[in-house]
């Protein structure tokens, strides 16, 4: 694979995360991005499921961390805001929860400072997750997250597009490695196990035309970035098998989703 979006995002060319908030019915996004977006919807079935597997995992990932006491939270990869963000999930249960948000795109990160203005206990960084500790030691990072309790770090459809010649899995590690006891980590990434020769031919020739990298990894790849960690029930499954709260489309196969726990 290519190496995914360079940091300066462009909007002559598609990204990654104005494609995602135009398959959820967002409006932060441009023709390339939705030309992009519809050439997947209408080539690949399981395109329009993805995005919203992808969010409604995020949504009940939080919750449960907040259900484990978890007030604290750091979400690496946010893209551009929609409905339901994790501060608006975390502050309708404890309005006094920590946010903080991550990304590479300057446009998520203008989006997000607009809609976080008046919240105190929130903010975005802009930043790239290949360098942890340009986050880990930011001052904005410092002063809402405190690494001596327990944090939930969210990397949800993130490390996809981390090339492996950037070893995503040091990236998952200088962040397991900062967590205290207590702490989870959330990750939900695409398998390239399920995928026809069919699918993945159209799936290389999308990302060859357009330069947006969703990389497939092995499902011992994705089990890796939970090294150290207890994987929380039922374990490393498809999005939409992790802890349901209501009945659900079957899965499309792409995304395998988990939580673990630092122990």
């Amino acid at each position: 694979m290519p190496r995914h979006d360079q940091p300066d995002h462009g909007l002559d060319r598609p990204a990654s995360s104005r494609i995602y908030d135009f398959s959820l019915g967002g409006k932060d996004n441009y023709s390339k991005d939705r030309d992009v977006a519809m050439q997947a919807f209408e080539r690949l079935a399981a395109a329009r499921l993805l995005p919203r597997e992808n969010r409604k995992f995020m949504r009940r990932a939080v919750r449960h961390l907040l259900d484990a006491g978890v007030r604290q939270f750091l979400d690496i990869g946010c893209g551009l805001p929609g409905r339901g963000n994790v501060h608006e999930v975390v502050h309708g249960a404890d309005p006094s929860a920590s946010v903080v948000y991550v990304d590479h795109d300057p446009v998520a990160v203008v989006h997000y400072r607009a809609l976080l203005h008046a919240v105190p206990n929130a903010t975005v960084l802009h930043a790239d997750a290949r360098d942890p500790g340009a986050i880990l030691d930011h001052p904005d990072v410092a002063r809402l997250i405190d690494f001596d309790r327990p944090v939930g770090v969210l990397m949800i459809s993130m490390l996809d597009l981390i090339p492996d010649e950037d070893d995503p899995h040091a990236v998952v590690r200088a962040f397991r490695d900062r967590m205290a006891p207590g702490s989870h980590l959330a990750v939900c990434d695409f398998l390239d196990e399920n995928l026809s020769e069919e699918e993945r031919a159209i799936a290389d020739e999308l990302v060859r035309q357009n330069g947006v990298v969703v990389t497939l990894r092995p499902r011992e790849a994705i089990a890796g970035y939970f090294e150290g960690l207890d994987l929380v029930e039922p374990g490393l499954v498809y999005a939409p098998e992790w802890r349901p709260d209501r009945p659900f489309d079957p899965p499309s196969g792409w995304l395998l989703a988990g939580v673990g726990v630092k122990p």
